[in-house]
Formats: C-alpha cells, sequence, structure tokens
C-alpha cells in the first residue's frame, strides 16, 4: 500500500509540475501583454508627436515654397529627426499632400515595435501607426487692399509668381499699358473696387487711407477701370505711401474679371513718362475669394496678417 501511496504522490506531483508549467508561460504572456503593451502606446505617443511636427512642417514648407516635392522631403526630414527615418528598419511615413485649397498635408508613420516578453508567445513585432493632418494657407480677408490690379498671368499654373515678376533681387518695373485692365503679365490697372468710372481723386484716397474700402470681392467680379487711364498723380501716391510694405492686390484676367489675390512688395513708382510700380510678388497666388476690411492710414498694418497653420487631425 507504501508503494501504490508513492505512486499517487508521484502522479500529483508531475501533475503540478505541468500545470504550473502552463500557468507560467499563461502569466509570462499576461506580462507580456501589459508590459509590452506599454511600451507600444509609449512608441505610439512618440509618433504622433514626429507625426504632428512633420505635417506642421511640411504644410508651412508648401507655404513658402509652393512645392510639393519640397513639402515632403521637409516632412521626412523632420520625422527622422524625431527617430523615425523612411525606408529604414520597417519605418515607413507617407506624406500626402493636396493643394486645392492653401496645402491640406497627411503624415501617416507606421513602425514595428520589437517585443520582449510576447516574443515568447511567437510576437516578436507589433505594427504600431499614427496619422497626423495640418493646412496652411492664407486668410481670406486682409487690411489695407492696394488698389491696383495685376494679370493673372503673372503667375504659374501652381500659382507661384512668374521668375521676372517675384524675384527681390531683381523687382520689376509694372505698368506699361494704359487700359481698363492689365494688357499683359507685366501691366497694371487702377481699381476703386466698385462701379463706375474710375478717377484719380478717388483711387488716391484709397491709397492714402482717407477713404476706407469695406467689400468682398467674388471670383469672376468686374473690378476694372472704365476710363481708360493711366492715372499718373497716382504713381506719386504709391511711392509716398506704400513704398517698402506688402501689400495684398487683386489679380484678374484680361477681361478685368477678379480671379483671386497675391502678395505685393511696393519698392518704389514712378509717374511722368515712365508710369511703373516698381515691385515683386512675395507669396503665391491665392484662388479664392477677398474680403477687404477697413483700415485708415497709419492705424493697421497693410499686409494680409499672419499665414494660417494649424493641426487639423
Amino acid at each position: 500500500m507504501r508503494e501504490l501511496g508513492g505512486a499517487h504522490r508521484g502522479r500529483q506531483s508531475g501533475q503540478i509540475i505541468v500545470v504550473f508549467a502552463l500557468a507560467l508561460v499563461a502569466i509570462i504572456a499576461m506580462v507580456g501583454l501589459v508590459l509590452d503593451g506599454g511600451s507600444a502606446f509609449a512608441q505610439r505617443r512618440d509618433e504622433q508627436s514626429a507625426a504632428d511636427l512633420s505635417a506642421l512642417a511640411a504644410a508651412n514648407d508648401y507655404l513658402l515654397n509652393a512645392d510639393v516635392t519640397l513639402a515632403t522631403a521637409r516632412a521626412r526630414t523632420i520625422a527622422a529627426a524625431n527617430g523615425y527615418t523612411h525606408g529604414v528598419n520597417g519605418v515607413t511615413v507617407n506624406v500626402t499632400i493636396t493643394t486645392t485649397n492653401g496645402a491640406e498635408v497627411q503624415v501617416d508613420i507606421n513602425a514595428p515595435h520589437k517585443n520582449n516578453f510576447s516574443s515568447v508567445l511567437g510576437m516578436t513585432t507589433w505594427p504600431v501607426s499614427t496619422t497626423a493632418e495640418a493646412q496652411s494657407g492664407y486668410p481670406d480677408s486682409v487690411n489695407g487692399g492696394g488698389p491696383i490690379i495685376f494679370s493673372i498671368y503673372a503667375f504659374g499654373t501652381n500659382g507661384t509668381p512668374l521668375a521676372a515678376y517675384g524675384d527681390p533681387a531683381h523687382p520689376y518695373d509694372f505698368g506699361e499699358g494704359n487700359g481698363d485692365v492689365p494688357n499683359g503679365p507685366g501691366d497694371i490697372a487702377w481699381t476703386n473696387y466698385g462701379t463706375g468710372n474710375v478717377n484719380t481723386a478717388e483711387v488716391s484716397s484709397i491709397i492714402s487711407g482717407d477713404t476706407v474700402i469695406n467689400t468682398t470681392l467674388e471670383r469672376g467680379e468686374y473690378i476694372g477701370q472704365h476710363n481708360n487711364g493711366n492715372h499718373t498723380a497716382l504713381y506719386g501716391d504709391v511711392d509716398q505711401y506704400l513704398s517698402g510694405t506688402n501689400i495684398p492686390v487683386p489679380v484678374v484676367d484680361h477681361n478685368g474679371n477678379f480671379q483671386g489675390w497675391a502678395t505685393f512688395h511696393v519698392v518704389s513708382a514712378a509717374g511722368g513718362a515712365a508710369k511703373h510700380v516698381t515691385g515683386y510678388f512675395v507669396a503665391p497666388f491665392v484662388n479664392e475669394r477677398l474680403t477687404i476690411k477697413g483700415c485708415a492710414q497709419g492705424s493697421c498694418p497693410r499686409y494680409l496678417g499672419s499665414p494660417t497653420l494649424h493641426l487639423v487631425n
């Protein structure tokens, strides 16, 4: 009987060892899930920060350069600086940029998480993914819009000023023509932002800020002159009040219909026989409606304000 009892106890001990071994695997797996899961969550937070910074950097880069390739490269550079290099160690940094309304940038980062305890169960890595979206552009309202209209043909298909009209080192002399609307990409005309003949005194008052304009321009709206004038005196007004400043200006087609607006830096202006406004565009053309808010001379800045740049997701 003693021998039978000893055998029974031996079988029980063997069963306990098996149960303990199975329980130990389960315990290790549970601990692994907790520890590796927490580590993966921390990695996701790091990835999210990298994605947010990358999306903002790309949106800002496009705002400055209007170049999708450069903006994409900028996003991946920032991601790499934060520990996620595209194409290295299984990391992917996908950048999607749409430019139908300013720039909308989406950055998707996917990186494997190297597991420790969970590898016991055959899960050596987990994929960790994050997404960030950012937008940049210019607001559709400005202070102190200049009463000078420029040609849409001074800009390329992506809205960037053509080389001759956007070079600070070589400002361009605009204003060779004499008509209701710009006759070519290097020509200008005057506007009162309304209807009827555009007279010199009225436009001069807008330039000086004595007349305050409050209006919204919609695409296709005619804002040209009605009296084919070059208004020699206005060049002196521009030189006096606007030289050295950035001003938002309407952009029209060659029928005088509003197409959008751009920011123009006035270097100088001269009347007489030459009749030209010297300057260059400092930002891409914006295909948006334009609300011009009241601004008396010297009471508020004559520029479009700060560009918009923000995370949306």
